[in-house]
């Protein structure tokens, strides 16, 4: 964790993915984000993974280094209490519906200069989600062999939505700073995808050849770049994209001799052009194929890291979780208290600041733990009041 945001107080009422992310984001920076939940927890309280306690590692890691607030939003009560500790705090980040009671405009009304960053699933207030966004944009037809699509597993429209909904309530915070003015940032799912492919120059790759683009499985496109197996059967992703990656590569292997042939033989020098090593790809990958697959992974890796080779091995998920370089000598991740009454790695803030110390991972709330002491900073409350409070049900004992 790094003070940067030190100051800075965030009202979350979120669930699932995106949402969550921002607010996860913005804590890891040193923002006081307070997460607002329905008592009993939201629709992704219990969501898999889970420990044997049941509680849920997912809400877990998503909710670390936040305060949590369990109300009872089903209660005029307690929709108004959101409403002003909403108010009260004048930054919000929500994936709650455009309308409603935490409509922008209803909730400006209390405080004109409120930023609201909302998380939507489309642009015109319909349901979608990562999975039904990445089935509609085109990549599952370009994942794996075909002919049928393949889904990836990784969320990736909901991590780049958490992590821009987090950039956007910085930029309007900048811009409120400059011009007192507050407003309503949306950021649809949908559009965060699709924006992506345009910036990536896929559509307007579409446009210009009016054809999809070629399947490819695990060859990258426009690059050298595809998976390769060793002697001792160890699988590892190769690419050369840079010159120097390019020339490291044909050194190790001792290919230079057969690559000038391919050269000669085609007009073509692959030395400075990523491209071309692409378009001559089917006479450089049997190349390396032969020759990396007579080599031993640990002797490969050792000479490709002496040359500045960029690769990387197939690990499953349980081994990159015990890699000494990812995970166990990695300064990103401490030790903290977790409601699961697990001991596991905790993952602090993924940025590395050379000039400030890192703060250590911060633990994960329990659910309305925080309850009493938002509600008598924010509103002022007594304890009198707060007891009354969760007399009636409104507010949760943590």
């Amino acid at each position: 964790m790094y003070p940067l945001l030190s100051g800075l107080r965030v009202i979350e009422a979120s669930s699932f993915v995106a949402s969550p992310t921002a607010g996860l984001y913005l804590a890891q920076m040193g923002a006081e984000v307070i997460r607002i939940d329905q008592i009993g927890g939201g629709p992704d309280f219990k969501r898999w993974p889970k420990a044997e306690n049941g509680s849920s590692l997912y809400w877990e890691n998503l909710n670390r280094a936040k305060k949590s607030v369990a109300l009872n939003l089903g209660a005029p009560e307690g929709r108004e209490l959101l409403q002003s500790i909403v108010a009260a705090t004048g930054q919000f980040v929500t994936n709650f519906p455009v309308d409603g009671f935490l409509a922008h405009d209803a909730l400006s009304a209390k405080r004109p200069d409120l930023i609201t960053v909302r998380v939507m699933g489309m642009a015109d207030g319909g349901p979608a989600l990562d999975y039904t966004v990445n089935s509609a944009v085109g990549f599952p037809y370009l994942t794996g062999p075909g002919p049928e699509p393949v889904n990836h597993v990784l969320p990736a429209w909901d991590l780049l939505t958490g992590a821009y909904a987090a950039f956007a309530m910085l930029a309007a915070l900048r811009h409120r700073d400059a011009t007192g003015s507050g407003q309503e940032v949306r950021i649809p799912l949908s559009d965060v995808a699709i924006g992506t492919v345009a910036n990536l120059g896929m559509l307007a790759e579409i446009f210009s050849t009016g054809a999809n683009r070629e399947r490819l499985g695990n060859t990258v496109y426009g690059a050298f770049g595809r998976d390769f197996v060793t002697a001792d059967n160890v699988r590892l992703m190769i690419m050369a994209i840079t010159p120097r990656q390019w020339t490291g590569l044909v050194k190790v292997l001792g290919i230079s001799g057969e690559v000038a042939v391919i050269e000669s033989s085609h007009g073509v020098s692959f030395a400075k052009d990523e491209g071309v090593r692409f378009q001559h790809r089917d006479a450089l990958f049997p190349l390396v194929e032969s020759k990396v697959s007579g080599w031993i992974y640990e002797d490969l890796k050792s000479a490709f890291d002496a040359n500045g080779c960029c690769y990387g091995p197939y690990q499953s998920m349980k081994q990159a979780v015990h890699d000494p370089v990812l995970v166990g000598n990695n300064p990103i991740f401490g030790s903290a208290e977790n409601p699961s009454g697990l001991d596991y790695p905790a993952a602090g803030t993924i940025a590395s600041i050379p000039q400030l110390q890192r703060q250590s991972a911060r633990s994960a709330p329990l659910l309305g733990q925080h309850s009493d002491e938002v509600l008598a900073e924010t509103l002022g409350l007594s304890s009198g009041a707060i007891g009354a409070l969760h007399d009636k049900g409104i507010i949760a004992r943590a």
